[in-house]
């Protein structure tokens, strides 16, 4: 009988252990393993840290594929000035270019710089990109937009151009390039900008740490 009562006492003793042990490793499990060297109390800077790495490699990416559009539509329009400039076709062919397009060669520029940027977090080239995407990019353009809108209205309303581009009315495929590029460059200044915020947020908690 005491035999008896000493196992049953061994036996619920044991089962006692089994789930304190069980307890034990599902809360360890939960709070995750820890870095060597720490006491897991900088998890949450870690964390932070991490998601802002995240953020800026999608950032980057966003932005190379911009920069790469931006690239084409610029020597879409190097071209046009090159061929009318040395007379390689007949201007009946590829017509000659919009004022606007000369100053818009410039736009290479900022895109140049956004390019340097990029690898290494460079935060002065990034903000010399933005301000020269806004001279160099935005201003031609809408300057172009102006200074086009009287012969788009002419060819709404009478249906004739005198500029032609591979056959295409030249200020129907200009305003297109216009338009496009616009968006283009929208969105390369305001990716620019958001990450610009993030290397600022990187660099203002190393300085805190």
């Amino acid at each position: 009988m005491y035999v008896s009562a000493l196992l049953n006492a061994l036996q619920h003793n044991d089962v006692i252990l089994v789930t304190f042990c069980f307890k034990i490793s599902t809360m360890a499990s939960r709070e995750g393993p820890r870095a060597s060297g720490t006491d897991g109390s900088d998890f949450q800077h870690r964390e932070r840290v991490a998601s802002h790495y995240q953020m800026s490699v999608a950032l980057k990416s966003e932005i190379r594929k911009l920069n790469i559009v931006h690239v084409l539509i610029w020597v879409l329009t190097a071209a046009q000035v090159i061929v009318s400039q040395l007379s390689l076709v007949s201007h009946k062919v590829v017509a000659s270019p919009y004022q606007w397009e000369y100053p818009y060669l410039l736009s290479i520029i900022p895109t140049v710089f956004s390019f340097s940027a990029l690898p290494r977090n460079n935060i002065s080239y990034l903000v010399v990109s933005m301000i020269s995407g806004g001279l160099f990019c935005v201003a031609p353009l809408i300057y172009g937009s102006m200074e086009m809108f009287p012969v788009a209205q002419q060819l709404y309303r009478h249906g004739k151009s005198y500029r032609f581009i591979f056959g295409f009315s030249a200020v129907t495929v200009m305003y297109l390039v216009i338009i496009i590029a616009v968006q283009v460059h929208a969105w390369q200044i305001y990716y620019s900008k958001k990450l610009l915020d993030q290397w600022f947020t990187s660099t203002q908690d190393k300085k805190k740490k």
